[in-house]
């Protein structure tokens, strides 16, 4: 008998799991391997949520990318840009998918395709927003008013003394109680400043007649610096808070978006900024008067207001910081050629224009 190795039934039968659980790894991770992981960022129209899955602008022309060059995916939606951006860079993402500006900090970190639309950013405004009492307080404060109206009561009050002084020696028909004779004396005293009138009897004749003549111009010429000072300051305030560009913005605060070149271009201009996930809460914080305008990619912010009517905001002021969108990859992704190559082809055959047509309403 041939000398060779002896196996004993129980090891050959271990022998034949451990072949048939590695063969089935192996397999589980080349089907996996097989799909490429996409981050997505919700920002209508280019991606957006739904009860059926996502759409939008940028998922049908990746999903249209995808199928041609037979790309079986599989999303996450993260909650920023910078999220997207970061997990890209760090290959945990295979591509990025959104209305991704390209930017020379980003291209330092991702590969970027062919641009396949052209942006820029814009500003919206809330149209109710309008001057509180708060603010024409604080307007009437800093215009130096109420340092004038101080002083204005304090004479009323002076008048009013000495008014009641006056009619308790010479009018014998004067209250004799302090307290109806001071509030008559005070009331006749705010009728002619507030309207220019009163009911008192002449106790003088002509030199009385003369007196009362000049109290009422006194109380004209009150009565005309009080509306003038508030109109002014009003005026002002409605001013103040009409944007029709970036210079209107100067010292306020404004709302951006985390990880956005929004975010990176207004923090560089030195203006002050909140920064928020999506537009729904910019666009309340808007509402809540914690920012005076949002800015973000123009598309973005004109589809917002197309497709809420009721919102009270407007997108106002030129395209500003021109800009393009583009699909992220890792850096020395196999893929960035290939996917260029296609949205090159799905530009020469109009989908991109059809997708801008049916999202935007835009013919350019």
């Amino acid at each position: 008998m041939k000398p060779g190795i002896f196996l004993n039934k129980p090891a050959c039968l271990f022998i034949l799991l451990l072949s048939f659980y590695t063969i089935r790894l192996s397999a589980q991770q080349v089907d996996t391997a097989s799909y490429l992981k996409v981050g997505v960022y919700v920002s209508p129209p280019f991606v957006m949520e739904e009860a059926a899955g996502l759409s939008g602008m940028s998922m049908e022309l990746w999903d249209t990318i995808a199928a041609r060059l037979q790309l079986p995916c599989r999303y996450e939606i993260v909650p920023t840009l910078r999220e997207l951006v970061s997990r890209t860079s760090t290959g945990n993402f295979d591509v990025a998918v959104t209305n991704l500006t390209i930017t020379q900090n980003r291209a330092l970190r991702i590969d970027f395709t062919q641009p396949w639309y052209d942006a820029g950013l814009r500003i919206m405004i809330d149209k109710d927003r309008g001057a509180g009492l708060y603010d024409v307080i604080s307007g009437l404060y800093d215009a130096g008013h109420l340092r004038a109206y101080a002083w204005l009561i304090l004479v009323i009050l002076v008048a009013t003394l000495l008014l009641t002084l006056f009619d308790r020696k010479f009018d014998k028909d004067f209250p004799r109680r302090w307290r109806e004779g001071l509030a008559e004396s005070f009331y006749h005293v705010m009728s002619v400043s507030t309207s220019g009138g009163t009911s008192r009897k002449n106790l003088f004749g002509w030199k009385g007649r003369i007196f009362s003549a000049l109290w009422l111009v006194c109380g004209v010429a009150v009565i005309a610096y009080v509306t003038s000072s508030i109109t002014s300051v009003m005026t002002t305030l409605s001013l103040r808070n009409q944007v029709h560009g970036l210079a209107d913005l100067s010292g306020k605060t404004v709302g951006v978006f985390t990880g956005s070149v929004s975010e990176e271009y207004m923090s560089a201009s030195g203006m002050q900024t909140l920064s928020y996930n999506n537009i729904d809460e910019a666009v309340r914080a808007l509402h809540a008067k914690e920012i005076a305008a949002i800015i973000g990619d123009a598309p973005v912010l004109e589809y917002y207001g197309h497709t809420h009517p009721e919102a009270p905001v407007a997108v106002v002021g030129r395209l500003f910081r021109p800009d393009k969108y583009g699909f992220g990859l890792p850096l020395h992704s196999p893929l960035t050629k290939r996917i260029t190559v296609e949205l090159l082809g799905a530009r020469e055959r109009g989908l991109i224009a059809a997708l801008r047509r049916k999202y935007l309403g835009e013919t350019r």
